[in-house]
Formats: C-alpha cells, structure tokens, sequence
C-alpha cells in the first residue's frame, strides 16, 4: 500500500537524479583534483545514460514495478572521457580546465540542491496525507 502512494509520486524520479548529481559531483572534484596530473583526461557521466534513467523512472511511475537488488544507481564506472575543450591550451596531453569544471560542479550542486528541495516537500505532503492533518 504505501510503495503504491511512494511510487504516484516524483521520489523516485528526483531519487535518480539525487544518484547522479552526487556520483558527478565526486567525479568533477576528482578532475578538480588530477588538474595538475600530466596527461590526465577528465571524465563526466554519460548525459544520455542519465536521460534513459530518468526516463525509465518516470515510466515507472505508472506502471510500478519493485527495483531488483542488482540494479544499482549511478556509479563512477560508468564514466566515461568526454571531449577536450577548445578553452584548454597546456604543452601536455591533459584535458582539464578548472574554470569549466568549477562551473559543471557549480551547475550540477543547484541540480541537486532543487532535487532535494522538492523531495523534502513531497515527503512533507505524504506526511500530510499520512497523517491525516489538512
């Protein structure tokens, strides 16, 4: 009864993106952090993974279904090398401009921030209905 109320609801979309916003963010602080690493290529998340997810989760929503214990969230193996900027002038084959991932980890910290924000308000409105109070 209460995985069908969980599942009419945006959770399980704004949980997806929670997982990816948090593996991207530690993966933009590791490009933050090999900067100086010759030869170092920065990896991001696939957008387009990201979007199938998405995808699917809202998918889910109407027509429910329970996770298998073997599918996991985004994870850093599933990063991958994306492609150099034009912005990025260095005498070795490294990749990483700290201005662009500042900014991407600046941007995906106010994706995560709304996500959570309203997960919060959707779990005080299940709590509302709960709980019977109007």
């Amino acid at each position: 009864m209460y995985s069908s109320i969980f599942q009419s609801t945006t959770i399980p979309v704004l949980q997806e993106m929670v997982n990816f916003s948090q593996v991207r963010h530690t993966m933009l602080a590791g490009n933050i952090a090999n900067l100086d690493t010759p030869g170092y290529q920065f990896r991001d998340l696939s957008v387009e993974d990201f979007q199938q997810r998405l995808q699917t989760a809202i998918e889910a929503r109407h027509h429910p279904k329970p996770r298998s214990p073997g599918e996991p969230g985004f994870s850093p193996g599933e990063s991958q090398s994306v492609q150099t900027p034009h912005t990025v002038i260095r005498r070795d084959p490294s990749n990483v401009a700290l201005e662009q991932q500042v900014s991407e980890m600046v941007k995906n910290q106010m994706q995560h921030n709304l996500a959570i924000a309203i997960m919060q308000s959707q779990f005080r409105l299940l709590q509302t209905a709960v709980s019977g109070h109007v």
